[in-house]
C-alpha cells in the first residue's frame, strides 16, 4: 500500500472517530438536557391552594428549570402516603395531617409553607342567634371530615372560648357543608377562601370564628412536602422545583388576577364560577400567602412547636406501632427552608 493511501486511511479513521465521539457527545448532551420528571400529588381537585404550582407551569418556570412536572390527580390515597412511599416526589399537605403522618414514620419533609396561617375557621349559619362564640357549641353537632386532629382542635377552641368542649361529631366529608346549610349539623370548618366565598355566592351566609382569636396556636394550614430520601439524593432538582413553585406563589400573592387566570387556563372547564376563583385568590393574596416580611414559603420552628406540639400533647398522635406519642420530637427536623430562594422569590 502506498504511503499516500495509508495517510488517507488514517485520516478517514480519525475523522470517523471524531464524528462518532461528537455523536456520542451530542447524545449525552441531549440526555443531560432532557427535562427531569417530577410528580406532585394534589390533595383535592385544583383550587387556589394550588395556584402557585399552576402559575409556575403556565409561566414556563418549571420548564425553564429543566423540570417535567406531572400533576397527579386527587385520589383516595393521601399525598402524605404517596410522597412517603415514593409514588410522588412532592405533594400538597396540611400541618395537621402531616403531624400524624410524620409521627407514624412517614418519610416526608415540609419544604414550603403554602399558607402562612389557618385558612379554615369554625363556621355556623349566619342566622344562628344562639351561637355568638365557640363556647356556645357545647352540646352541638359537628359535621367533620374524619381527620384525627379535628376533634382535639375543636374541643380546645371551645374550651379556650370558655366552654367545656363537649360536642357530638358526625363524619360527613365534603357533605358537611350541605348538612350545615340544611341545619342537619350545627357547625363545621370550611376554608374561608373557598367554601366561605362559595356560601356567600349561594346566599347561604356563614358566621365564622378564628381559632387564634381565642388563644389557639396558628398553623401552616397548607404545606408543600417532599419525600425525605429523594430530597437528600436530589438536592439540586429539589431546589429547582421548590424555587419555581415559590416564585409561582409569590406571583399569586403579588398579582392574584394573573394567578387566577393561570389556574383556570391550566384547568379548562374545571371552574364553573370564575368569580369564585378570582375572589378566593384575592383573599389568599391579602391575608394568607405572605409572612410578616412579605415573603412566601418560609417556615419557623415556633409555628411548628405551637400547633404540632399541641397535637402531641393532646395524646391524639400515635407512632408507627399505634402507641400514643408522649414526647415532643425535634420539630426542626420536620421542615426545612433550605430549598427556598435565598432572600425570597421574585415574581
Amino acid at each position: 500500500m502506498s504511503p499516500s493511501r495509508v495517510v488517507l486511511r488514517l485520516t478517514a479513521l480519525v475523522v470517523g472517530l471524531a464524528l462518532l465521539l461528537a455523536g456520542c457527545g451530542g447524545a449525552a448532551d441531549q440526555q443531560q438536557g432532557a427535562p427531569e420528571p417530577i410528580r406532585i400529588a394534589l390533595d383535592w381537585t385544583p383550587n387556589t391552594n394550588h395556584s402557585g404550582l399552576y402559575v409556575a407551569q403556565q409561566e414556563g418556570w418549571f420548564r425553564d428549570a429543566g423540570l417535567d412536572v406531572q400533576f397527579l390527580p386527587y385520589s383516595d390515597t393521601s399525598p402524605d402516603t404517596l410522597v412517603g412511599n415514593g409514588a410522588a416526589e412532592f405533594g400538597i399537605s396540611f400541618q395537621d395531617s402531616f403531624t400524624f403522618s410524620k409521627a407514624a414514620g412517614a418519610d416526608i419533609t415540609s419544604v414550603m409553607a403554602v399558607l402562612q396561617h389557618w385558612a379554615t375557621e369554625v363556621a355556623v349559619k349566619a342566622d344562628r342567634a344562639d351561637i355568638t362564640s365557640p363556647k356556645d357549641l357545647d352540646g352541638k353537632t359537628y359535621g367533620g371530615f374524619g381527620g384525627p386532629g379535628e376533634e382535639p382542635k375543636m374541643r380546645q377552641v371551645i374550651r379556650d372560648a370558655g366552654g367545656t368542649g363537649e360536642f357530638q361529631t358526625v363524619t360527613l366529608g365534603t357533605s358537611a357543608y350541605e348538612a350545615l346549610y340544611a341545619g342537619q349539623v350545627d357547625f363545621t370548618e370550611p376554608f374561608v377562601a373557598w367554601e366561605g366565598i362559595e356560601a356567600q355566592m349561594r346566599n347561604e351566609p356563614l358566621k365564622t370564628f378564628k381559632y387564634t382569636d381565642y388563644g389557639f396556636p396558628d398553623a401552616y394550614n397548607v404545606l408543600l412536602i417532599g419525600n425525605s430520601t429523594w430530597l437528600k439524593d436530589h438536592p439540586h432538582q429539589a431546589a429547582k422545583f421548590v424555587q419555581a413553585a415559590q416564585r409561582g406563589y409569590q406571583l399569586a400573592a403579588d398579582d392574584p388576577a394573573r394567578a387566577a387566570k393561570d389556574l383556570q387556563d391550566a384547568n379548562p372547564g374545571a371552574f364553573t364560577e370564575p368569580e369564585l376563583v378570582t375572589r378566593s385568590q384575592d383573599m389568599l393574596a391579602q391575608d394568607y400567602l405572605k409572612d410578616a416580611a412579605g415573603k412566601v414559603g418560609t417556615q419557623t420552628l415556633d409555628r411548628w412547636q405551637g400547633f404540632s406540639g399541641f397535637l402531641i400533647d393532646s395524646g391524639a398522635v400515635t407512632d408507627a406501632s399505634g402507641k400514643p406519642v408522649t414526647t415532643r420530637p425535634d420539630f426542626s427536623t420536620w421542615f426545612t427552608n433550605d430549598y427556598l430562594a435565598p432572600g425570597g422569590a421574585t415574581s
